[in-house]
């Protein structure tokens, strides 16, 4: 009786699950239509980012490692201009967000896009990597795809969805609290693998695309991930890597789309 119960609570929460599926972008030439789980709104996700970003951003003041190159911030943020209003052939709404772009002094190989546009490269990335304009854009555009995917609201909803399954559960079963959250802890850690590898694969096509419209040769999606792979083999993974080390199939899939996107740069080009 316990176990049809269970199944009953789990149909039921399935069900609000599907009820709240939809897809944040367009498909593009490289296609990015897969519908998600969006069980909280873009707003809410949108207002904790500034507050984060604001909070970063501050310490980062304090600290005197904000912004303290100004050609390399002036560089990052005139490759972010040109990304910009290339994100309207995904989503019409992305280039009136709030976008804002800093670099930090620091030795980490990281960026990020946070949801709504805040945009942070760290020094580190650029100097150790050597990067060029073109490898910067590809990493842009990345960080910008998780954005304009809603990756993280995406994350937020399935932890709420994986909750209210094990909650209900649990109770009907006469679990204790204990139980659960051990359930939840595991099940979450499961999520969190499968769909991280479903997110890096849709960023690095969205963000090849976005790179090329923006008239940045998306074949540097290539030589960035070898000098990725190239960081990581000293041990410990760069943090833009930390969850999500880079495969061979991951350059695999950027020769794969090269023949979608190089007509879009060299449409640029022309119109440049």
């Amino acid at each position: 009786m316990k176990f049809k119960l269970v199944c009953a609570a789990v149909a039921a929460t399935l069900s609000l699950s599907i009820a709240g599926c939809s897809s944040t972008t367009e498909g593009g030439v490289v296609g990015g239509q897969r519908r998600q789980l969006l069980l909280v709104s873009s707003e809410q996700l949108d207002q904790m980012a500034t507050q984060a970003y604001s909070q970063l951003r501050a310490q980062a003041s304090q600290k005197g490692v904000l912004n303290t190159d100004p050609a390399m911030t002036q560089r990052v943020r005139a490759i972010a201009s040109r990304i910009e209003p290339q994100t309207r052939v995904f989503r019409a709404d992305a280039p009136n967000w709030k976008w804002e772009v800093n670099v930090i002094n620091s030795n980490e190989l990281n960026a990020f896009c946070m949801p709504g546009g805040k945009i942070a490269f760290y020094s580190g990335l650029i100097r150790q990597l050597n990067l060029t304009d073109d490898e910067i854009a590809v990493v842009m555009g990345h960080e910008i795809a998780h954005a304009l995917r809603e990756h993280s609201r995406e994350q937020v909803s399935q932890a709420i969805a994986a909750q209210s399954v094990i909650g209900v559960g649990a109770a009907l079963l006469g679990l204790g609290e204990g139980s659960a959250n051990l359930a939840g802890t595991a099940y979450e850690a499961l999520l969190a693998t499968r769909f991280s590898r479903v997110d890096e694969a849709e960023a690095d096509r969205i963000g090849l695309e976005l790179t090329a419209r923006a008239g940045y040769d998306p074949r540097a999606g290539i030589s960035i991930w070898q000098k990725m792979m190239n960081a990581n083999k000293g041990g410990r993974p760069p943090e833009f890597l930390s969850t999500h080390p880079a495969e061979a199939n991951r350059i695999q899939q950027i020769q794969s789309l090269l023949p979608a996107v190089m007509p879009l740069y060299d449409q640029a080009h022309r119109d440049r």
